[in-house]
């Protein structure tokens, strides 16, 4: 999955506003998600699809992962 230089990256809501920010992108559908550390905007980044996203975060919210 390809996320353009265009996305618009947006830190998360449950950012504190420190150093240990995450940001997501998004793009038109059908589109891959992407999440970064704000530290490093050009280092590496994870995607998914809108279908692994939803369960990644619920995953994370549940604590299975």
């Amino acid at each position: 999955m390809t996320i353009t230089p265009q996305a618009l990256w947006h830190k998360s809501s449950y950012s504190s506003g420190g150093d240990n920010c995450v940001e997501v992108a998004t793009q038109a559908h059908p589109a891959p998600i992407a999440i970064r550390d704000s530290k490093h905007p050009h280092g590496p980044l994870l995607t998914f699809s809108p279908a692994e996203f939803r369960f990644f975060t619920r995953a994370l919210t549940d604590g299975t992962l």
